[in-house]
Formats: structure tokens, C-alpha cells, sequence
């Protein structure tokens, strides 16, 4: 077993400044430390004194805004305290695979699932998981803020929401085995300032192995009728629960009780709200989600091809989609004679080859507004629908290794992999007055995030011993390991030398 006896710290390069061991102003130092209320077990995270609203999430307990010190975003830090008749130990299996499953989807519609641990306060057994903060805003209350002006929605901006929903959903729904949101409603569907549709809440099963909970009757009237059978719990579902909210965001509330959602709903109207709609195909289509028999309802991708939703894409939105996939033309990784190109108003963005030749040049095309679609599709607004979609991942981001955790098994398999590469590297070794070294390592890696990581090892360590230590906790990528330990190797062997020890090999 390998001795676990590195610390690290992550900053962004504007940050070095601040990592001085003295700040000038310590009564904001004071103050700020104070709003800090907790720590997560690697350090990345802090949590903070302002509490976020649950958004309707059954089972959570406490949510609080939180700090990612990495990314330099806020996040929610979400608390869920198991019930007394639910023991830890018993669950710890079921939570790590349903939680490891959450972290690993990647999807421009789905909020974003960062990390999960679980820990002991005041004696109390509970799951802390961070989640991607939507400071917009709810679409229940951006209909309750439409209404006021409108009877009903425009249908070009439901097509668009639609179409959003059902990618995140045909996303989950197409994992093995497949993810049943559960959970589904305009309380937990977000929306951005830029139009981009955000499905959040965490699937029930994850809260059911954690605790018992009463289910949030106000938004009964999204539940599909087979929701209370076990056996029945699967992706028609949430295409019930997707059904109704396309009929909510359409109508932008029900008929017969003034619009509000936080009023019951009864079945006479949704059927009344269904019938005003005006448009045949999109009562067709919200109709085929809420059939009765959950064997009769389409898939999430079957909605896509709908007539209402399904578009030919246009040329545009294809070269816009494989535009922002490739990494060669981001404007950091161009060269000068490649910017100055990509600038020119003749340069030509496409052409169509026939007796009278038509190009498309830049200078065609505003800039603002070429560059506001290519943002909105990198966003994930105009989503590929007509095509075969990509599988989920099986490892969607670099993650921070947890250091010092006792809750966390030293088995290999529970480790964190880094799938960040090293880009610059520096390595300073030193010996103090005993017969101990210290190591200083800084690293630069792919993302432009820096990593100090420092050690003590004694004169039976080599090179080798380290770097294999690194790759083992998930600080580096193990093809940098070579690099890192000649690296490591060079620094020590000066040292040695400078001291008159015998080197040994590494």
C-alpha cells in the first residue's frame, strides 16, 4: 500500500498573487473566512453562509452556495441526512454506484453533477454532492412572470425548449441501464439568460437509498399514474411528466385555476388547457405523452422526429456544429497567418459547385451574429437531432483527488484518474537537517490550470516511487509519469551531488 503523503493546492494563473502567505487587508481576510462554513473533503469546494432554494428537489435537506476554487464559479452544495431506519454501511454500495453514474453525465441540458462524499456531523450520517448553480431562474417562474403579459407561449420557443428537454431525456434514457429522471417539472427545468434549457434534481432513486421522503404534492399533477408501482418506474415516466410540461409551458399555466402550478391540478384541466391549444400537431404531440398505458407512449427520440419538433438541419447549423467541435480553430490555438485569415471579409465559409458557382464569404455575414449562433450551438441550444446520438461517456471531466479523507477506500478501483496532460513542469528538491527531503512540484496542465504539489520522502525513495505515486492518486495522467520522474530524477541526483551522497539509481 502506498503512503498517501501529498498536498496540493489548484489556482488559475491571475490567482498566484494571491497564494502569498500575508494578505494587506486583514479585516476582509477575517470576513471572508468567515462566510466560509465548511470544506469538502479535497478542498475544492466551500460552502457558504446563503442558503439556495431546493427548486422542489425531494429529499434534500439543505442547500447552501458554494465556491468552486478551481473553476472559480459558484456551485450548490446540496446536504441530504439519512433517515434513522437507514443505515450507511448497509447503503454505502448502492449510493456509490448510483452517485458515480450522476457524476459521469455530460450533457449541455442536464445541471451538471460534480462530486458526491459521504460523512458523519454531530453524529448524523449524510451525502454531500455539488451540483451546477442556475442563478436564472426557473421556467415556473419565468411562465409566472409571461403570463402576465401573454395568453400563450410563442411556438417557435416551445419547439426550441422542447427539443432541448427531449435531448437531455433521449441522453439519460439511452445510459445502460437507463436513467429515469423521476423527478420532472417546470420547477426543475432552468432556463439562462441566453435561452439555454437546463434539466436539474437528482433521480429519486438516488435520494430512496439515503432516506424516506413525502413526495411534494404540488407537483402531483406531473407524476405518471403508474409512478406508485416499483416494478413500473422507467423512462415513460418522465415522458408523462415531459407531456405535461410542454402543455404548461404552451398554455403557460392550466386552465381553471388562473395558471398556477402550485394549485392542484386536476385531470379536467389538463384536458380543458389541451383542448385551447390551437395548433393540431402540438396537441397531437403532448397528447401521445400523456397516454394512460405507459406502454404506448414514445421514446424521447421518437418525440424528436415528431411533425411538430422534427426540422431538416440546415447546412448552416451542420458546419456551426462541427465548427465548434474542433480544437484547431478555437482563437487560442490559431496562429497569426490563421487569425488574420479567418478575420478576412473574402475569406470563403463555403461554396456550391454548378454551372454558376455561389460563395458564401464572412464579409455576408455580421460578425455579431455569426458569433452569437456559434455560441449558442457550442451552448447547446440547436441540439443534432436528426442524427444517431452520442452515447454518454464513461468518464466526462478531469476530477479533483480527494486527499485526507477517511470516509474514502484506498482501493485502487475507488481512486480518481486524471485525464488532464501536463503542459509545463517545474521540480525543486531540498534536504533539511535530517535525514528527510521536501519536493516542490508545479505543474501546468491542458485546461491552464496550475497544480502545486508537495511531499517528504527519505533517502529510501527514488523517482520512480513518486511519480508512480502521483499516477496512482490521480495528480498526473500516467502517460506523463516517464516525465515526471525523469524530471523528479534530475532535481534529486543535483541535490545528491551537492551534498556528496552516492547517487543511487531510479
Amino acid at each position: 500500500m502506498l503512503n498517501k503523503r501529498w498536498k496540493y493546492k489548484n489556482f488559475n494563473m491571475g490567482d498566484v498573487d494571491q497564494e502569498q502567505p500575508e494578505k494587506n487587508d486583514s479585516a476582509d481576510e477575517s470576513e471572508d473566512e468567515g462566510e466560509v462554513l465548511e470544506y469538502s473533503p479535497c478542498g475544492r469546494w466551500q460552502k457558504r453562509r446563503e442558503e439556495v432554494e431546493q427548486r422542489d428537489v425531494p429529499g434534500i435537506d439543505y442547500a447552501f452556495l458554494a465556491m468552486d476554487t478551481e473553476e472559480g464559479v459558484e456551485v450548490v452544495w446540496n446536504e441530504v441526512q439519512f433517515s434513522e431506519n437507514r443505515n450507511l454501511k448497509a447503503q454505502e454500495d448502492k449510493i456509490r454506484q448510483v452517485f458515480d453514474n450522476l457524476i459521469q453525465l455530460d450533457h449541455p441540458n442536464i445541471v451538471k453533477f460534480h462530486k458526491y462524499w459521504t460523512d458523519t456531523k454531530d453524529g448524523k450520517s449524510r451525502v454531500i454532492f455539488i451540483t451546477e448553480y442556475m442563478s436564472s431562474g426557473s421556467l415556473s417562474q419565468f411562465m409566472k412572470k409571461t403570463r402576465k403579459n401573454n395568453k400563450t407561449f410563442n411556438l417557435k420557443a416551445w419547439k426550441r425548449w422542447c427539443t432541448q428537454i427531449l435531448s437531455a431525456l433521449s441522453y439519460l434514457h439511452s445510459c445502460n441501464p437507463p436513467i429515469t429522471h423521476g423527478n420532472l417539472a417546470c420547477d426543475t427545468i432552468f432556463i439562462q439568460h441566453n435561452g439555454l434549457i437546463k434539466i436539474g434534481s437528482v433521480a429519486p432513486d438516488a435520494m430512496h437509498h439515503v432516506k424516506t421522503y413525502r413526495k411534494d404534492i404540488k407537483n402531483m399533477h406531473c407524476i405518471a399514474p403508474e409512478y406508485a408501482d416499483p416494478g413500473a418506474f422507467g423512462p415513460p415516466i418522465d415522458i408523462y411528466s415531459f407531456g405535461i410540461c410542454a402543455l404548461e409551458i404552451a398554455a403557460l399555466g392550466f386552465q381553471g385555476n388562473g395558471g398556477e402550478s402550485s394549485v392542484h391540478v386536476t385531470e379536467e384541466n389538463i384536458k380543458r388547457t389541451l383542448e385551447s391549444l390551437e395548433n393540431p400537431l402540438q396537441r397531437d404531440f403532448i397528447s401521445q405523452c400523456i397516454i394512460k398505458d405507459p406502454a404506448d407512449r414514445p421514446n424521447a427520440r421518437e418525440l424528436l422526429f415528431h411533425a411538430i419538433l422534427f426540422e431538416v438541419h440546415s447546412l448552416k447549423l451542420l458546419a456551426a456544429h462541427t465548427f465548434v467541435k474542433s480544437l484547431s480553430i478555437l482563437p487560442e490555438n490559431l496562429t497569426d497567418e490563421a487569425f488574420i485569415k479567418r478575420i478576412d471579409p473574402n475569406t470563403v465559409f463555403a461554396e456550391i459547385w454548378c454551372k454558376e458557382p455561389v460563395q458564401w464569404k464572412r464579409s455576408q455575414v455580421p460578425n455579431l451574429e455569426l458569433e452569437k449562433f456559434l455560441e449558442d450551438v457550442r451552448n447547446g441550444i440547436y441540439p443534432l437531432t436528426a442524427f444517431t446520438m452520442q452515447d454518454p461517456p464513461t468518464k466526462t471531466r478531469p476530477v479533483t483527488p480527494e486527499v485526507d479523507n477517511p470516509q474514502k477506500s484506498e482501493d485502487q478501483n475507488s481512486l480518481d484518474v486524471e485525464n488532464r496532460l501536463v503542459t509545463s513542469s517545474s521540480c525543486n528538491v531540498r534536504k533539511d537537517d535530517s535525514s528527510k527531503y521536501h519536493i516542490t512540484l508545479m505543474l501546468k496542465m491542458d485546461d491552464k490550470m496550475n497544480r502545486q504539489l508537495t511531499a517528504d520522502f527519505s533517502k529510501d525513495d527514488n523517482a520512480d516511487i513518486l511519480a508512480q505515486e502521483l499516477v496512482h492518486y490521480g495528480f498526473i495522467n500516467k502517460s506523463d509519469e516517464e516525465l515526471i520522474a525523469k524530471l523528479i530524477n534530475d532535481q534529486l541526483m543535483t541535490v545528491l551531488q551537492k551534498t556528496n551522497i552516492p547517487v543511487e539509481g531510479s
